[in-house]
């Protein structure tokens, strides 16, 4: 997948489903969920064990059936183990009729399950973070964090 390639996926997508996200501000789905709803996306959280619970304003699904506007969802961030990817690709291109991209985060990867989804249409990414390519695409990554514009002027 080309940087340009992440780059349209990026700009295009509206409505994203978090497979896996936490309540928990201090887990990396809850962040990256946080700084992806800032950014404009619509995030809806999918996490069995807090259904019900509201997340930047929408109720969190059980399941991507269960998101009661699936037909706006247009990519799923997996935020699981490596192994329940093959699951949720199949339950995500039944249930999901305007899905256009599957993304795995850092660490998450299944080559079957890809290849599945890049058959049936879908764009895929592997263990990228899509925070962590939004701020390199779009300019706002800096060095370990910091505003490096601050730290250079005060080195000199």
């Amino acid at each position: 997948m080309t940087d340009a390639d992440i780059k349209e996926i990026l700009t295009t997508t509206k409505v994203i489903a978090c497979v896996g996200v936490s309540l928990n501000p201090v887990r990396p789905s809850h962040y990256v969920a946080r700084y992806l709803s800032l950014k404009g996306f619509r995030v809806i959280g999918v996490n069995p064990g807090y259904s019900g619970e509201l997340l930047f304003g929408d109720p969190i699904a059980a399941s991507l059936s269960d998101i009661p506007d699936r037909a706006q969802v247009d990519m799923v961030d997996i935020f699981r183990k490596s192994d329940a990817v093959p699951g949720i690709v199949d339950e995500a291109m039944e249930a999901l009729p305007s899905l256009r991209t599957i993304w795995m985060q850092i660490g998450v990867q299944h080559a079957d399950a890809a290849q599945k989804a890049r058959n049936n249409g879908l764009k895929v990414v592997e263990d990228r973070c899509p925070k962590i390519e939004y701020q390199r695409l779009f300019g706002e990554l800096r060095m370990g964090g910091f505003n490096t514009g601050v730290i250079s002027s005060r080195l000199s």
